[in-house]
């Protein structure tokens, strides 16, 4: 059995128990998905109160329709999809803003932010120095994600789950061209920023 077969096997089988009355069952979905659901909550929405509110619309939507779930893509996937848009929906009607604004450039600026991380490092040949500036530009650059509007940190931080291209599509509802052209901007604000905190002769 392929990777694909068994956790369509096992979404199958859950699915089944929630819909024939087996609560456990849907615990057991809420422990499997709790992790990515809280990420995009996190990423997306800034006030605490609002969040839980949240969590608890997405599992009850999630729960209402899990009829209609078609097996189309992961269990998983589909609840993160209902996560991102309920999160999405929230922001709409708050009047927030879902996306920084800047200029796409010529795309000519591709350079990576392991790259500079790279540059950096190499400079130091004493290995605790060297461990230090990795925590450090590795907290700079939380920091400098956090920063950034919701859909950008969301893709972001889906991106660094390793969650597939296909399953980003699934999840947004953006089309993958958007999804990659939005990855480079938000990666290519992150680089100005971190390359702001220090300065260019030290990197």
């Amino acid at each position: 059995m392929d990777h694909h077969s068994a956790y369509h096997t096992a979404d199958k089988e859950l699915v089944e128990k929630v819909l024939t009355g087996d609560n456990y069952a849907f615990g057991k979905i809420i422990k499997n998905t709790e992790g990515l659901v809280a990420m995009i909550v996190f990423k997306m929405v800034a006030n605490s109160a609002d969040r839980k509110d949240l969590v608890q619309d997405i599992y009850l939507k999630a729960f209402n329709k899990l009829s209609g779930f078609g097996f189309k893509s992961k269990l998983s996937t589909w609840i993160g999809q209902i996560a991102y848009h309920t999160c999405l929906h929230y922001l709409e009607k708050k009047k927030l803003l879902l996306l920084d604004q800047m200029d796409d450039g010529d795309g000519s600026d591709k350079q990576s932010l392991e790259q500079i991380s790279k540059r950096s490092i190499n400079l130091f040949s004493n290995e605790p120095e060297t461990l230090l500036i990795k925590k450090e530009l590795k907290e700079i650059l939380v920091f400098e994600i956090e920063r950034l509007s919701p859909v950008y940190k969301t893709l972001i931080s889906l991106y660094q789950e390793e969650l597939s291209n296909d399953e980003m599509v699934q999840i947004t509802g953006m089309p993958e061209g958007t999804i990659k052209s939005y990855l480079f901007r938000a990666r290519k604000m992150l680089k100005e920023n971190i390359l702001a905190k220090y300065k260019k002769e030290e990197l």
